[in-house]
């Protein structure tokens, strides 16, 4: 029996209750009588209202389901599908042109584009290093990844690798912030000179000084170098702080396109040591943005769960949080970094961010959660308690009087995924407007996320982002949960395209193009960001350099990405790519997609695939499944780094389990596979899986029982996925963990 504490008709997990009494509200200055009686407020007002906007999505699919049941056999009807979407209420009128009326965001949302982190707040190490992700090391991503081409071979430094390293980042730095003349592989030294001084050709009119290097011409013979000149940057406005002596300087700040260059000099460092202008690092300002995760990437199904999950947010909140481990023998205490301090070229001190403006996501609006009961003993909407509970904790940021802080704004970042259409971006406004009464906060405080990432959402963006439009910051793109709808709206229409053929399909590139053209044209340029989704594979990084930069290229002001290391190297795309120049192009440009390519479904009409591809892609999709599953289910680990088939290792949270189990629920609707094959493929794949899992001491293997909650719930994904609500993992998921947990 789970023990719970009453609180104004609301049946409290007594854990969870005592962590907001004792540690989440005090420093608040909210009364907890107060905070208590507007939660009960939500669960029981908004409750209902919740339940009414997932009826009406039952309702809608039930529609959609019997059209296309109706119409068999026959070509799509385009027309008619469309005005039978507004028929409905699938679609609705965008209605006339407006912009965001937003209240000043903070920089990293208003005017500096760059990565984004999304990490899983239920653990500290994992958050602790997103927040200290805004600095990265550019030697380091390059060295200890395949960046140049290849792995980083064992068995200490090698100067052939890192002579590759500092030669691509002088490079980067001669495209980043170059040199009137030459190249910073040239240079021997950096001085930072100011009027009336030597190199007074340096000097700006505004007296700011600059930074100046000094650099020797060497004779034919190579003999030591007796000419020294000093070469100005080619915009010496980019100079902006130093630290040390102005003639020898230990730290270099620049700027470009608003993201910070540090270039670190210290002849007693071994990379220094050895550098014609004792350079020892390159430090890029790279994850500017954290989304801490309550939802897709973590496994929280009950009161303790959720308690884990907010107090990290708490220490994220209050600057306090630590978090000890052992690594090489050692216990490394991990803490979030400081804020820097430099001093400006012309006097005077500049304070520099050292952690990544962090974000919380929240779940949707489909979970219930046991945490939380209301007076009838029914479970709590998880989305009405996560809104209450995290932006109660964000006030102790809001709070602070000093020292670092999260929002300068003094605002709140909540990402809001998984609605469907305005009506329930409108409530989610809603709910946020009741906790800003309820906590004594000014109206719009919480700045909202709407992630585009369901049918509906996508089809009706522009109203979506009309609905929300006076606390609205930020909407991104998914393809993963994004295409999981896609199959799921229109699984009845018939049988998908294999799952990899996705993103060649027209709806999918309508579907980036009009995220960010639709943002554009409702006032997010300087506002608000427009995001991308995730580079899935962390260990391929040359790839990623490759292909990214297709992002702000795409006029996204963030991309996510998954690691630190994968923030400082798609840095450097920001950097090559002004995305204010990008979308001040797009804007000009006019629309490039329309709502008819959206709708677009990906039936494969005519499809002949060979039984050796339908094989391939089951195995496929029933392999990726199963290993985000196990770890799931059996550990409580929501995103990790899941081996593939190949044994690539990829990031997998809900989002890519949705659209592998809907790809499979769909063709055995359809007949292309049948239950017996499904299940076949399962127990070869959990075999493999088990394999794959042999090196890890607590795993429990599936095969050759396949009787554990694990494989039930994998199995389960598939043989009921046409049935799950808009084809979510949640609920599958929630029911076997808590299984396991019982158990």
């Amino acid at each position: 029996m789970t023990d719970r504490t009453q609180k104004f008709g609301l049946q409290v997990e007594s854990s969870l209750a005592e962590f907001i009494d004792t540690r989440a509200i005090p420093g608040t200055g909210v009364d907890p009588d107060t905070f208590w009686q507007g939660l009960s407020e939500l669960v029981h007002d908004f409750g209902p209202r919740n339940r009414a906007l997932l009826d009406t999505r039952e309702e809608m699919q039930r529609r959609i389901d019997d059209w296309h049941i109706a119409r068999r056999g026959q070509p799509h009807d385009a027309d008619a599908y469309e005005v039978f979407l507004r028929e409905i209420g699938y679609l609705v009128e965008d209605g006339p042109d407006f912009e965001i009326e937003t209240p000043p965001t903070d920089p990293e949302f208003a005017r500096i584009a760059g990565p984004q982190l999304v990490v899983p707040i239920t653990n500290a190490r994992f958050a602790l290093n997103a927040a200290n992700a805004r600095w990265g090391s550019l030697y380091d991503a390059l060295y200890g990844t395949d960046a140049l081409g290849d792995a980083p071979q064992g068995g200490g430094y090698d100067p052939a690798r890192g002579a590759r390293v500092i030669a691509w980042a002088k490079g980067f730095l001669d495209q980043a912030a170059p040199l009137h003349a030459g190249s910073h592989a040239d240079l021997v030294g950096y001085s930072v000179t100011a009027r009336g001084l030597v190199g007074l050709r340096l000097a700006d009119q505004d007296h700011r000084g600059s930074v100046s290097a000094i650099s020797r011409d060497k004779g034919p013979d190579e003999t030591p170098p007796t000419d020294i000149h000093e070469v100005p940057l080619a915009r010496p406005n980019q100079f902006v702080g130093f630290r040390g002596a102005p003639e020898a300087p230990s730290h270099i700040l620049l700027e470009n396109h608003g993201l910070k260059i540090e270039i670190v000099i210290d002849a007693g460092h071994t990379i220094g040591a050895s550098d014609p202008a004792h350079v020892a690092d390159v430090r890029l300002e790279s994850a500017l943005s954290t989304i801490m995760d309550c939802e897709d990437s973590v496994a929280a199904v009950d009161g303790p769960d959720k308690r884990l999950a907010y107090a990290n947010w708490l220490g994220l909140m209050t600057g306090d949080l630590e978090e000890r481990f052992d690594k090489g023998g050692r216990t490394i205490t991990r803490r979030m970094a400081p804020d820097a301090s430099y001093t400006a070229p012309g006097g005077g001190t500049l304070s520099v961010k050292g952690r990544a403006l962090m974000l919380v996501r929240n779940v949707g609006h489909l979970m219930t959660t046991p945490a939380i009961l209301d007076r009838n003993g029914h479970e709590a909407f998880e989305g009405l308690m996560d809104a209450a509970v995290t932006v109660l904790i964000a006030m102790h940021d809001l709070n602070k009087t000093d020292g670092a802080r999260n929002s300068v704004t003094g605002s709140v970042y909540v990402v809001k995924p998984k609605m469907h259409g305005p009506a329930e971006v409108a409530f989610a406004d809603e709910v946020f407007a009741h906790v800003e009464e309820m906590l004594g906060l000014p109206l719009h405080t919480v700045k909202l996320g709407i992630m585009d990432e369901e049918r509906r959402t996508s089809a009706n963006l522009r109203a979506c982002i009309c609905a929300a439009r006076h606390r609205v910051a930020f909407i991104n793109t998914g393809f993963l949960d994004r295409t999981g709808d896609e199959i799921h709206t229109s699984m009845e229409a018939g049988p998908m395209v294999r799952k990899g053929d996705m993103k060649t399909l027209d709806w999918i590139r309508a579907y980036e193009d009009r995220n960010v053209d639709i943002g554009l044209s409702c006032g997010l340029r300087g506002r608000a960001q427009i995001g991308k989704g995730m580079w899935a594979m962390p260990d391929r990084m040359a790839e990623m350099l490759e292909a990214k930069i297709a992002h702000p290229q795409a006029g996204a002001t963030c991309a996510w990405v998954p690691s630190p290391t994968a923030a400082t190297l798609h840095a450097t795309h920001y950097h090559k790519v002004d995305v204010a120049a990008v979308q001040e192009k797009i804007a000009q440009g006019g629309a490039r997609a329309t709502l008819r390519q959206l709708l677009t479904i990906p039936v494969a009409d005519g499809h002949n695939w060979s039984g050796a591809e339908i094989t391939q892609e089951v195995e496929n999709n029933a392999q990726g499944i199963l290993g985000y599953v196990v770890r799931w289910v059996d550990a409580g680990v929501g995103c990790s780094k899941v081996p593939d088939i190949h044994d690539v290792g990829l990031m997998e949270d809900r989002a890519t389990c949705r659209i592998s189990s809907q790809a499979l629920a769909n063709w055995l609707h359809h007949g292309i596979v049948s239950e017996a094959e499904v299940r076949a493929a399962m127990r070869k794949m959990a075999a493999v899986v088990d394999r794959q899992n042999a090196g890890d001491p607590a795993y429990v293997p599936m095969a050759p029982g396949f009787d554990g909650p694990a494989f039930k719930a994998a199995c389960d994904l598939v043989l009921k996925g046409r049935v799950q609500p808009s084809g979510y993992t949640e609920p599958v998921l929630h029911a076997r963990r808590l299984e396991l947990k019982a158990g």
